[in-house]
């Protein structure tokens, strides 16, 4: 009876151990996971509209302190490793914030650029045929 009790407790033990691995998993990747999502979608669109930069900064902020705090007074090791999966969470997503803003950035310049050109310079195209031309009035534009 006493070797039946043993093994039940055993299995109890390695139950709780499971279920204890389980949710610190959890929690270290569940405050990542809805970006996942959000990250897909800026990519697919190539729009960061609705999406808040100063949140990133926000949680940034708070996890980079809860590491300095760890340095100081150490506690769990599941909430450490939590800061650092967002701290990478959030600089992935202001990376691609960064991404997308210079591409539409150099996607709205280079549309200046052709509006200049079409605009105010169009005789120089319809007149001239010659490289040369087209490369002055592109310097001049400059």
């Amino acid at each position: 009876m006493d070797a039946e009790v043993v093994l039940q407790e055993e299995d109890m033990e390695g139950s709780w151990t499971l279920l204890s691995l389980f949710s610190s998993f959890l929690m270290v990747f569940g405050g990542a996971l809805p970006y996942i999502p959000q990250y897909q979608e800026i990519q697919r669109s190539s729009n960061t509209e609705g999406f808040s930069t100063r949140v990133c900064l926000v949680l940034l902020i708070a996890n980079i302190l809860r590491i300095f705090f760890w340095i100081g007074k150490q506690f769990e090791l599941t909430l450490l490793l939590q800061s650092v999966v967002m701290i990478l969470t959030m600089l992935a997503m202001l990376h691609l914030c960064c991404t997308v803003h210079s591409t539409n950035r150099v996607s709205t310049k280079q549309h200046r650029l052709t509006a200049k050109i079409s605009g105010r310079n169009q005789a120089w195209f319809i007149l001239g045929s010659s490289l040369q031309i087209h490369e002055a009035v592109l310097q001049a534009l400059e």
